[in-house]
């Protein structure tokens, strides 16, 4: 972590995100012109940012009270940042304090193995659009009186942003033309345990299954063909037969989206029961995605009927 001359604003921030008060937001990276930037966006979102600093000023604040949102950057994370990370996490859930934090393709296994209570909001190498997004979906969840100064403009403009979340199936950045109606699908139904016991296909069949899908993308363009939840589904479901663990990485590489793109994903499948966050037993520093049994049962009567049926699946 370095450290650098900013600007810090004091502002009185309340103990958790229930209390009186607009929402304080507060934004923490070591490089300048992405604190700026971050800066911009939240402005976008109709926010005002009351502290802004690098990522030290942060992390090494125990006594400090949390804003009510923390905008974080940190694309490179050593010993020390996961273990101030990790003490960030444990704070911010206590506090009911929201953080959105954006790292890196080679940070985001870190990241996601330190920060498991606050329920975080990670962006991988965000463009702007996803930022606000991020910030939009966020807000969301604060009561409107939290919101009352925002503007009627600001507003619309945020129920906007949070309704382009749901189109987390695409491209990020396409976004909806302004007089477009946004189409938001429901998150996935929850799996339902089987009452009879069912086991998976052999790992060569879906493999072939995952390849004969990838197949596709090198004759018609692969974003008509986009479905991370499914392609990460097999991915698990491979892994399970063959005994091997996935990392959130390994898992955002197989749904075939950016990785912004399937981290919301993944959220989703973890709130529908069907996917589940597991620590590694021999290193508390990395944590790994695998089906539940529920979904595991769900996938094994699927392929169970697709053979019935002797249909050859992709």
């Amino acid at each position: 972590m370095q450290h650098s001359e900013v600007a810090d604003f004091s502002y009185g921030m309340p103990q958790d995100a229930s209390g009186g008060g607009a929402v304080s937001l507060a934004i923490f990276a070591d490089r300048a012109h992405v604190r700026a930037t971050m800066g911009e966006d939240a402005a976008g979102a109709g926010l005002e940012v009351a502290q802004a600093g690098p990522l030290g000023d942060l992390l090494q604040a125990n006594g400090r009270a949390l804003a009510d949102v923390v905008l974080l950057d940190c694309p490179i994370v050593d010993a020390e940042t996961m273990a101030a990370l990790a003490g960030l996490d444990l704070r911010a859930s206590q506090r009911g304090t929201r953080l959105i934090v954006s790292t890196s393709v080679e940070g985001l296994d870190d990241i996601f193995a330190c920060m498991d209570m606050s329920a975080p909001l990670l962006l991988v190498d965000p463009n702007r659009a996803e930022r606000v997004i991020a910030l939009g979906q966020v807000l969301a969840g604060f009561p409107i009186a939290r919101l009352r100064e925002l503007s009627e403009t600001d507003r619309l403009m945020l129920l906007r942003l949070t309704e382009q979340v749901g189109q987390i199936a695409g491209h990020i950045d396409r976004l909806a033309p302004s007089d477009a109606k946004p189409s938001t699908p429901s998150p996935p139904a929850r799996a339902v345990p089987l009452a009879a016991a069912t086991t998976l296909p052999e790992a060569r069949l879906i493999r072939r299954m995952i390849r004969q899908r990838q197949l596709r993308s090198r004759f018609i363009e692969g974003d008509f063909f986009a479905d991370p939840a499914w392609d990460m589904l097999l991915d698990l479901a491979a892994a399970r037969v063959e005994g091997k663990q996935v990392s959130v990485t390994s898992l955002c590489i197989a749904s075939g989206v950016p990785p912004t793109t399937a981290l919301r994903w993944i959220g989703a499948l973890v709130e529908a029961d069907l996917f589940r966050r597991v620590c590694d037993e021999t290193d508390r520093r990395r944590a790994f995605i695998e089906l539940t049994e529920a979904a595991a049962g769900c996938l094994a009567r699927y392929f169970e009927e697709i053979s019935a049926l002797e249909v050859v699946p992709f």
